[in-house]
């Protein structure tokens, strides 16, 4: 079982890093499933995920007080309200009112966390 959660976990670092490169992609949700996969697998993988100087803070702040930071939910809506910009030129009314929804509500939650 311990093989699963670091195979996981590697599988989930490697996501993250393709999210921080992919203006659309999430890369703090993979990071945030690999500290939990390793937890579980290799404790020490996820202390040095926690201990990095880019991607840890962030992952700290998460874990100790359910905070996202100004920047980064700045960001967030920014790439929120371009996909749902992009959705509704793709799609059009009244298919897009779907994905829009489901963008708000999102980006509802975003802005209602502890900073």
């Amino acid at each position: 079982m311990r093989q699963l959660w670091i195979g996981a976990g590697v599988i989930c670092v490697g996501l993250g890093w393709v999210g921080l490169a992919m203006p659309m992609m999430p890369g703090a949700v993979f990071f945030l499933a690999a500290v939990y996969c390793f937890s579980r697998g290799k404790p020490e993988w996820a202390a040095r995920l926690l201990a990095h100087p880019v991607i840890g803070p962030p992952l700290v702040d998460w874990r100790e007080r359910r905070a996202i930071s100004r920047r980064a939910k700045v960001s967030a809506l920014a790439a929120l309200a371009v996909s749902g910009v992009a959705t509704w030129l793709a799609v059009g009314f009244p298919w897009a009112l779907l994905g829009l929804g489901c963008i708000a509500c999102v980006s509802l939650w975003i802005a209602t966390r502890n900073e």
